[in-house]
């Protein structure tokens, strides 16, 4: 029986799954890189120009190179980038004159995990339609599936796929030190960096470095299996820790893919995502570029970071959870920076992809143009508690069409009037409810919100 036809394939960050399992096995993968070209528009008179690159997953390569036997018996011509981040690939795919770039990563999640994500031209991810053509053509596939002589068409030519991977490696640390970070000297700061044993190993401790700072590394000895395992932006004791004992200025940690960047001060406190917007608006907003006195967070983003930004005549708005979203109004409004909570940060006018060096950079030269320490500037922004609780589900259905978990929604809601808010969503790459709350009490708000989790998991849970 085909797996194709009743099942959505993209979420809203590409492709994820277990690697070696329906669809990220190994014929569906093959089936992936024909349905891409099959969609792709390129130039008329050439073969479509693909790049793929992938993260330190050891599954990573067995994929790859499916996608590229896929894509090449479908008449496509392939470069590999290598071990390189997500906002890397999608550099190149803009500047190097691809049609659709490739990036093999599950970015946060256990090494377990692998996905496919994908970049047009311009840098910006797959449209829905697109999408919803590749999963037709591939559910189409599954039900009549190629012969296997017709599946192996071109492997021959799969080797000079890698050819480039070290001048494309090169051409995009060089866009990150020579053009990004134009006229910032690190001389005289330490910091130190957790690459989570990631896409960012071979790239943050060099960039840094060549601005002039001391680094000090940790969680940079991929093994293919330690990618995001104790280290990263969702572990950040590791560089607390190497902070505070190395008594240095700040830490960057990064996560998996490196399309994100998390801080921590001096004192080994953290500066997540909405405090690193509050200070790049800040920035901004001196040197005149915040057009339209607006930024773009989202429905997760601290209450605290909405009111410390409508101090400063500064409107906020909030996008759904998912950079796709935050892009979306961010070229709608034509607004100069958005980011998540998470420390997903887009700086459309450089990229229309989150990058963590790129964050990282542009809040070194906050801190350096402000002339005080992260910990001074973070605490500009009052954090209001916040709460979230993450349910596992065996399905996703309308929260309004279950009447008890409605009820409760609605009960609640009605007891956080005037002084706090309430979200409830599915997560867009997971089989995740999240039920986060915000108030000004601690206690109060867990209770609250653990006790609709209760009302979700016995409804719909695992």
């Amino acid at each position: 029986m085909s797996q194709g036809k009743a099942t959505k394939l993209f979420g809203t960050d590409g492709i994820r799954g277990k690697a070696g399992d329906f669809p990220l096995d190994e014929a569906t993968v093959e089936l992936i890189g024909r349905a891409l070209v099959a969609n792709i528009t390129g130039d008329p008179g050439r073969a479509p120009r693909l790049l793929i690159g992938r993260d330190t997953r050891a599954s990573g390569p067995q994929i790859e190179a499916a996608l590229t036997r896929g894509a090449l018996a479908a008449g496509a011509s392939v470069q590999s980038a290598g071990v390189i981040t997500t906002p890397g690939v999608a550099y190149l795919t803009r500047t190097q004159d691809f049609d659709a770039g490739i990036v093999i990563s599950a970015s946060h999640n256990p090494f377990r995990d692998n996905g496919i994500k994908v970049f047009s031209p311009s840098g910006k991810k797959l449209a829905d339609d697109m999408e919803q053509r590749i999963e037709s053509d591939i559910a189409a596939a599954l039900d009549n599936p190629l012969n296997e002589s017709a599946a192996s068409t071109s492997v021959h030519a799969e080797w000079k796929s890698h050819a480039h991977e070290a001048e494309y490696q090169a051409a995009y640390l060089a866009f990150l030190t020579n053009e990004v970070a134009r006229g910032l000297s690190l001389e005289g700061l330490s910091i130190g960096i957790d690459c989570a044993n990631g896409a960012a190993c071979e790239f943050a401790p060099e960039l840094f470095r060549r601005l002039g700072a001391r680094v000090e590394v940790i969680a940079n000895a991929p093994d293919g299996r330690n990618i995001n395992e104790g280290c990263g932006s969702l572990h950040l004791e590791g560089l607390q820790g190497l902070v505070r004992d190395h008594h240095l200025d700040l830490g960057i940690a990064f996560d998996g893919d490196a399309d994100r960047a998390l801080f921590i001060d001096a004192d080994g406190k953290l500066v997540d995502g909405d405090v690193t917007l509050l200070i790049l608006a800040d920035e901004l907003k001196r040197r005149g570029q915040l057009a339209g006195q607006t930024i773009v967070a989202t429905v997760m983003s601290n209450i605290g970071l909405e009111l410390a930004l409508a101090e400063r005549g500064i409107e906020m708005v909030r996008a759904s959870v998912g950079d796709r979203y935050v892009l979306e109004e961010l070229l709608m409004r034509k607004a100069k920076l958005g980011g998540e909570q998470s420390g997903h940060i887009i700086f459309p006018d450089i990229s229309l992809a989150g990058d963590g060096m790129i964050t990282a950079i542009e809040l070194l030269r906050a801190v350096r143009a402000s002339g005080r320490p992260l910990a001074q500037l973070a605490a500009e922004m009052k954090r209001y508690p916040q709460v979230l609780v993450n349910v596992r589900v065996r399905r996703k259905v309308p929260f309004e069409s279950i009447p008890e978990v409605k009820t409760a929604i609605d009960r609640l809601e009605n007891e956080l009037q005037g002084r706090g808010r309430l979200l409830v969503r599915y997560s867009g790459t997971e089989n995740l409810a999240r039920v986060m709350i915000e108030g000004e009490e601690q206690g109060r708000i867990e209770t609250q919100a653990n006790a609709l989790a209760d009302c979700i998991r016995a409804a719909i849970g695992e």
